[in-house]
């Protein structure tokens, strides 16, 4: 009987050893507990550096925004928003610095996790070795009677031992078994955490990339400035008074036209409206966002609050509607402010501004995903209005006539 439950405990403790995965890392043989421990270690505390390094970073960046915040309450001048675009440029340069700094921080938190797993991968080998061991053991011992175990001792008391010995290796095998369940769960987490930070590490060097072309655009918009006022305060006190008289003539077509459109859909029997089951898809490729909804770092905020996300687009980018419904306007304003408005279902309208070329006509029907234009927004061209921040697509989201937030809506 003994040695059937010997060689039940054998088969299962060979089939566990079997499918036991190892992961190795390399070919350096055994590894040094006291060397990895101290590499962990080492790594902890250039991890806790960059996490301080960040800390000041954040600490400069709040003082950007505070002086941005500060300068947008003043009067508006050219000097100030010189002051601010400088803010918002060297804002965008610490932000670069934050992202370097976190994937590096990441990359120390995978070299750790893979030390880590290493030395699981290490104690796995060492089990199943231990465990080989003693299944050895037991096989030699188990090729004997009783007759020839108390033959091969000396006296009773030593043939005792002998049994007592080997009952402690089956409980020893138990042990071990259980060890390498143990390390072979913490090695499957491991594995799972050190997947979680190489997908964190994508984001990050995704993230890095946003945030450099964010920089190239605040220094264009500095640039354009510039160039549209010339450094003029004159000049640019016009420009803005234009700018200003664009903006409010615009949002009062836009109230006044959804208004009047959708009246004018409901007594026509022939005309409905349906909003897409699936919601609204980006007008253009989605790219990165350069000012959000009451954006409050927005360069021109002191003329209005910005009631859209502009979204980054190379000059003559195809523009395509959001969702189907129909062209309540289509304004062509030569080099002042144009734009696209079309009326949905669900209360819904979505406007297209800064274009710089338009497809659609007004009143006509439109389906989701269509060219309706080409995005605009470069100074002095067609449809980019005044103070325009360079090539980009204002969009904007109305519910019931009231701005909301595009990225609510969109995928």
């Amino acid at each position: 009987m003994k040695k059937v439950i010997k060689l039940i405990i054998a088969v299962f403790v060979l089939g566990f050893i079997v499918n036991a995965p190892v992961f190795v890392f390399g070919s350096e043989g055994e590894i040094d507990d006291a060397s990895v421990n101290a590499e962990v270690k080492e790594i902890n505390a250039e991890i806790k550096d960059r996490r301080d390094q960040m800390e000041d970073i954040e600490d400069k960046q709040e003082a950007y925004k505070q002086a941005i915040k500060q300068k947008q309450a003043e009067k508006a001048s050219l000097n100030n928003q010189m002051a601010i675009l400088e803010n918002r440029v060297a804002k965008a340069e610490l932000d670069i610095e934050s992202a370097a700094i976190d994937i590096d921080r990441t990359n120390l938190e995978i070299k750790k996790v893979g030390l880590e797993i290493k030395d699981k991968d290490k104690k796995i080998i060492q089990e199943k070795e231990h465990i080989e061991a003693i299944l050895r053991l037991m096989y030699k011992e188990d090729g004997k009677t009783a007759l020839e175990i108390i033959l091969l001792n000396d006296s009773l008391t030593d043939f005792i031992n002998q049994v007592k010995y080997l009952e402690d290796i089956n409980k020893e095998i138990g042990d071990s078994v259980n060890k390498l369940k143990q390390y072979k769960e913490e090695l499957e987490q491991e594995e799972a955490v050190l997947a979680g930070k190489k997908q964190d590490l994508e984001k990050l060097k995704k993230d890095l990339d946003d945030k450099r072309q964010v920089l190239v655009s605040e220094q264009e918009n500095k640039s354009f400035v510039l160039d549209q006022t010339r450094s003029s305060e004159k000049e640019y006190q016009r420009l803005l008074t234009l700018a200003k008289q664009e903006q409010e003539q615009a949002a009062a077509e836009i109230v006044s036209l959804e208004k009047t459109v959708r009246e004018k859909i409901a007594k026509m029997q022939d005309k409905k409206l349906e909003f897409n089951d699936a919601g609204l898809i980006w007008p253009v490729p989605k790219n990165i966002i350069t000012s959000y909804f009451h954006d409050p770092d927005y360069p021109f905020r002191y003329i209005f609050e910005h009631p859209a996300i502009d979204i980054r687009a190379g000059q003559g980018t195809t523009l395509r509607a959001a969702a189907s419904g129909y062209v309540a306007r289509a304004k062509d304003a030569g080099k002042g402010y144009s734009y696209i408005m079309v009326i949905h279902g669900d209360g819904l309208a979505t406007v297209y501004g800064h274009v710089s070329a338009i497809y659609v006509k007004e009143d006509e029907y439109v389906v989701q995903g269509q060219a309706i234009g080409k995005s605009g927004g470069l100074p002095g061209t067609s449809g980019a209005g005044r103070l325009t921040t360079g090539s980009h697509l204002h969009f904007e989201v109305r519910l019931n006539g009231i701005p909301v937030n595009p990225l609510e809506y969109l995928p």
